[in-house]
Parts: C-alpha cells; sequence; structure tokens
C-alpha cells in the first residue's frame, strides 16, 4: 500500500494545529511541520502527536512547498494549511483510494467564515489539488495565491468529501490578514509589471463585490455572506492601492 506524507506549513498556529493533525490519523504515514520560527505552542503541540518538526527561513509559499517535498519519506504527499481539516467522508474517500492511488487527487474545499459554513458567494466548491504522487506536480506562484500544477499527462481524481477551511474567526482577523494579502498582491503587480493599476483600482473591487455577493449569490449566506464579499474586494482595493503607490510615488 502506498505510504502517504503530510507536509503543513506553520507560523503560530497553536489554535488551529491540533485539529489539523487529529484529522490526518490513520491517513498520513508521516507530518512534517514546517515551521517558520513560531513563538506559540505550534512546536510543542506538533511533537507532541509525534511530527517531524523542520524550521526554515521563509521562502514565500510555493518555494516553502516545493521545498518541503524533498523532506517526504513517502511516495504521495498530502499538502495541509494549518487551519484546515479532512473531514470524515474525505477521510474515507482517502482511505479508500490508498492501496491504489495513482497521479494526483482534488477535493473541495468548505471554507468556514466568522463561524458560518460559506456555500455560495463563488466560494464553494472551492477545488483543490492537494494529494500528489512525487514527481508529478509542482507548487507556482510568486507571492501570494499559489497553487499546484500537475504535468500534461497527469490523471486527477476528484475525490468526494469536504476539507474544512476555518479562514477566519473573526471580522478583525481578516482585516489584519487582508493586509498582508494586499501588500503581497502589490508586489506581484509590480512584478509582472501590470498596467492600468489606476483605473483597475476603480474597477476591479466593486466587480469582486458584485461578482461574490450578487452574481454569486452570496447574500444567500446572510451577514457573512455580505462581509466576505466586502472585505475581499476590498483586498483588491488595497492591493493597487499599494501597487500604484510604489510605481507612482506621490500619486
Amino acid at each position: 500500500m502506498p505510504s502517504i506524507s503530510a507536509i503543513i506549513l506553520t507560523l503560530n498556529e497553536e489554535i488551529n494545529i491540533q485539529r489539523c493533525l487529529n484529522s490526518l490519523q490513520q491517513i498520513a504515514d508521516e507530518v512534517i511541520i514546517v515551521d517558520s520560527f513560531s513563538t506559540d505552542n505550534t512546536r510543542k503541540i506538533a511533537e507532541a502527536a509525534g511530527a517531524r518538526f523542520v524550521t526554515e527561513p521563509w521562502k514565500g509559499y510555493a518555494a516553502a512547498k516545493n521545498q518541503a517535498m524533498d523532506l517526504a519519506f513517502h511516495p504521495f504527499i498530502l499538502f495541509m494549511d494549518a487551519d484546515e481539516e479532512l473531514s470524515d467522508e474525505l477521510r474515507k474517500s482517502i482511505l479508500k483510494k490508498k492501496d491504489k492511488l495513482k497521479g494526483a487527487y482534488s477535493f473541495n474545499r468548505l471554507n468556514n467564515y466568522c463561524g458560518k459554513w460559506i456555500r455560495h458567494g463563488g466560494f464553494y466548491p472551492d477545488k483543490k489539488i492537494r494529494l500528489i504522487e512525487k514527481g508529478c506536480a509542482d507548487w507556482e506562484g510568486d507571492f501570494v495565491h499559489e497553487k499546484i500544477v500537475c504535468k500534461p499527462d497527469t490523471i486527477i481524481t476528484q475525490l468526494t468529501g469536504d476539507l474544512f477551511h476555518y479562514s477566519y474567526y473573526a471580522i478583525e482577523e481578516h482585516k489584519m490578514r487582508l493586509e498582508k494579502y494586499a501588500r503581497l498582491g502589490a508586489e506581484s503587480l509590480i512584478h509582472r509589471k501590470a498596467t492600468f493599476i489606476g483605473i483597475k483600482k476603480i474597477i476591479n473591487p466593486v466587480a469582486k463585490f458584485l461578482r461574490h455577493y450578487v452574481l454569486n449569490a452570496g447574500f444567500l449566506d446572510g451577514m457573512q455572506g455580505f462581509q466576505l464579499a466586502f472585505y475581499s474586494a476590498r483586498e483588491v482595493y488595497l492591493k493597487y492601492k499599494y501597487a500604484a503607490r510604489k510605481t507612482h510615488p506621490g500619486r
């Protein structure tokens, strides 16, 4: 039966990591935590659960995950974020396939936003490729929003069951994190020499909000649906605002 190495990147994830590790029981034959110098109890919790804990300077999401693959002993790799959890149905799907794994596997991600599961607004199904055979795929992405890119001949199988994602516990957490992602996104825009930044700063946030809240029925998720659409749009606005500041200082 093929064995699975689970890889998780962490930085101060004591609030999430135990739940994530619990969901990997019977699925992962080893768990590797690649940590960027956490100052909380992340290491203590991870090592108590039997995970291999490696400390590395931060290199960016895609680079860190590609490098982490070299640490894995087993032929299949399951990538998890610390704030994610395999649902029972997804665990059963993986176990059912485990003796004949081949290629890559995708599954839907269900996001929990401020205590509510978000099923509209274009946020579900949030399909992710997360279980891959070594050598069939790599992570790509320069600054933010990295993704797995498989080789052309890779067979990708969709598994049933959801990957639970506890994205934000409170609005204030979202506000803080969107600042980080907006600045990373701005760096990406500058790196790609994006054009018409001033115009897109106005148009793209509005389009983002309307797409999530109206066209994809985010209003069906109540107040959380509105907040998620609004702050997602604000991240887009700030991304272009920060990029404009760097490319046209003084404006």
